[in-house]
């Protein structure tokens, strides 16, 4: 029932979320154009439901070719790929907004993992690959709430000079995949709630620790 029920609400969400938000989106799709590279939509290949591949949407923020420039697929603050209006799509998460069409489509949910490319997939450990697709992935979830100041972390740990991509591998990746397992030990219709509620709150409040306080054994995060 959870399941069925829980499907009906990405339909109904996501589709009237689409609706009432146009008056927004429309106006970004024209800046994305006239600014820029000039290009408004970015798609790519990700790791979903049962790992299997999927193509996901967002509004362009970076330029075309960055993952073929220096930083890779790795995005730091500030960093000097982003496009004149990346910056405040990114902080602001307006930039998620067109994976609304994947959660219509029944690629994605609301709430669940959030969806990676096949080479960060490859860097969780292997118990976690077997288990954190087993839901879809998700607009927001427990780990994007945790994780909600990724870019900035990312960014001290360059300004410290230490391998980036060796501190996802051994550091976020081996977390977020226990924080997902949390998440499927704990899903249900009042939690997804809860999550769609905390990832509001902040938003508005990035300082915020109220996660913990709503979500009794959630991993403390170690870093």
């Amino acid at each position: 029932m959870y399941k069925l029920i829980k499907r009906l609400f990405d339909i109904l969400s996501s589709g009237m979320a689409l609706l009432i938000l146009s008056p927004l989106l429309i106006p970004i799709m024209i800046g994305l154009k006239l600014t820029g590279e000039g290009y408004i939509w970015y798609k790519q290949e990700r790791v979903g439901f049962k790992n299997k591949l999927f193509l996901i949407w967002k509004f362009a923020t970076m330029l075309k070719d960055s993952p073929n420039m220096k930083g890779g697929v790795i995005t730091t603050k500030k960093d000097p790929r982003i496009t004149p209006m990346g910056g405040f799509l990114r902080k602001s998460k307006i930039n998620e907004l067109p994976q609304l069409i994947n959660i219509f489509k029944g690629d994605m949910s609301v709430v669940g993992p959030r969806p990676v490319m096949q080479v960060s997939f490859d860097a969780y450990p292997k118990h976690v690959q077997e288990v954190i697709y087993n839901v879809k992935p998700g607009l927001t979830g427990i780990g994007s709430i945790i994780f909600r100041d990724e870019e900035e972390l990312i960014t001290e740990v360059k300004n410290r000079g230490e391998d980036t991509w060796e501190f996802y591998s051994n550091k976020i990746y081996p977390f977020k995949g226990e924080v997902e397992k949390w998440y499927q030990e704990n899903q249900g219709f009042i939690t997804d709630v809860k999550i769609i509620i905390v990832t509001a709150w902040v938003i508005l409040k990035p300082e915020s620790e109220i996660v913990y306080k709503w979500f009794k054994g959630l991993p403390k995060r170690p870093f």
